[in-house]
């Protein structure tokens, strides 16, 4: 799975787009197969259970919350040790290391006690219709356990990333995926003897697979990289490093878990539309997964590319990379979204059969081709953007045009206007597309040349 890269210099020359398009294809595999362990459980429950996957659903835009912090601090970690790899300074990358892996145990640990504990007031306030929400009760009470794991996952898969082991982390999401379905399968369904647990099943596979994961990906660790890890670091408390990370993820947290806030938001403004309407969201939001999952791997790769250019002080190479990879990123992006919109029965039919489902879907799959122009532009520029220390300007403007566009006019347009879910994708594309534009003439100015990061 890779040999040992912990004492491996980083020539910055070496990462051209040829380059970086190959390191965007293990992590691309790496994130498709993260997004089937949370896509698996509402595909195979689909067949058990329509109602089950409209409270799955409502489960993971909770959850999603939470999640998107832990990852934020996951790249905050990536960002910061591929500046001290490009500056070649070892002990700063035990050191951060180290500090990382207890920031996000101790992350973990209220993350779970959060949703197990109050995941029903949450419910209640995003209008989730009764007819699901015992089933998004149960699903949420397990599935709310093992956050604390996949924290500490998120944590070593950023540092193998920062070293470029994606062909490892594909690896494990390979084997998670594989252990989710066939623990599904048992447990769904009541296989080999096993009692059916419907709901409750697919949160257990899903935590078993998790735990399985963290444990190959420890000892992927200590294998394949020199570093050791040591309670000594954290005393005295490094502040420094403890500083250095949250300067890049809090404010991108902060973002990303408004963003998600606002989602659920958006989400409760659905919910008054019924239960067919919900699974249909479900459903394009599926399927605008697979369009936008590509624009994520690659922009996860030049995040780390810039990381080492900003360590080795050669900010005049970001421009021309950052530049290339939004252009593949969109082509990309907008490519898929067109082609799922003329395969639209075909994708959501493997999950539905109900015409209403695949005719409101087929409508949403229209817009959310504007949609994918704005968002893989949001995806490389912000990624870019906080890589080169310009993090505040992509948090303020990411917050506003989420509540103020994204928020207020899926009320607006979907629910005063009367356009249902088609009206909340125009004001969801709506967002996007802002975002994207005034994003990309910050790049342009370039105020991040004149940002010190180290």
């Amino acid at each position: 799975m890779g040999k040992n890269t912990g004492n491996k210099d980083i020539n910055i020359d070496d990462y051209t787009m040829k380059r970086m398009a190959i390191m965007s294809i293990p992590i691309f595999i790496e994130l498709f197969l993260q997004l089937l362990v949370g896509n698996v459980d509402q595909i195979m429950i689909s067949r058990y259970s329509q109602e089950a996957v409209a409270a799955i659903g409502n489960g993971n835009q909770i959850m999603n919350i939470l999640i998107i912090f832990l990852n934020v601090m996951g790249s905050g970690t990536t960002i910061v040790l591929a500046r001290y790899l490009g500056a070649n300074d070892k002990k700063k990358v035990a050191e951060t290391c180290t500090v990382s892996l207890a920031m996000l145990t101790i992350l973990g640990f209220i993350a779970s006690f959060i949703l197990v504990a109050f995941h029903m007031p949450i419910f209640r306030r995003m209008n989730v219709p009764e007819e699901i929400l015992s089933d998004a009760s149960k699903y949420m009470s397990v599935i709310g356990i093992c956050v604390i794991v996949q924290a500490v996952y998120i944590g070593f898969g950023a540092i193998l990333r920062s070293y470029s082991m994606n062909s490892s982390i594909t690896v494990i999401s390979f084997v998670m995926n594989i252990l989710n379905v066939i623990g599904n399968a048992i447990l769904i369904y009541g296989l080999f003897g096993m009692p059916k647990l419907g709901i409750v099943g697919v949160a257990i596979s899903t935590n078993i697979s998790k735990c399985i994961g963290l444990i190959i990906m420890v000892i992927i660790f200590k294998k394949k990289l020199g570093i050791k890890l040591s309670l000594s670091y954290l005393l005295p408390l490094p502040t420094e490093t403890i500083g250095k990370i949250l300067a890049v993820a809090i404010p991108s947290g902060a973002e990303g878990i408004s963003y998600n806030i606002s989602q659920m938001v958006v989400l409760g403004v659905i919910n008054t539309f019924g239960t067919y309407v919900v699974n249909t969201k479900v459903y394009v939001g599926m399927a605008a997964n697979v369009a936008y999952i590509y624009s994520v791997a690659i922009a996860q790769a030049l995040q780390v590319v810039i990381g080492y250019i900003v360590g080795a002080g050669r900010k005049e190479l970001v421009a021309k990379k950052v530049w290339s990879v939004q252009l593949v990123a969109t082509v990309v992006s907008v490519g898929l979204s067109i082609l799922l919109y003329f395969v639209s029965d075909s994708f959501i039919g493997l999950f539905t059969r109900d015409e209403r489902v695949l005719a409101l879907a087929h409508q949403v799959l229209l817009v959310e081709i504007f949609l994918e122009i704005g968002r893989s532009i949001n995806i490389v520029m912000v990624k870019a953007l906080i890589a080169t220390g310009d993090v505040k300007f992509p948090v303020v403007c990411g917050i506003t045009c989420q509540w103020v566009v994204a928020a207020l006019f899926s009320y607006i347009i979907g629910s005063v206007m009367g356009l249902g879910l088609v009206g909340v994708w125009i004001a969801l594309a709506m967002d996007e597309c802002i975002r994207g534009f005034i994003y990309v003439v910050r790049f342009k100015r370039g105020k991040w040349k004149t940002i010190k990061t180290t």
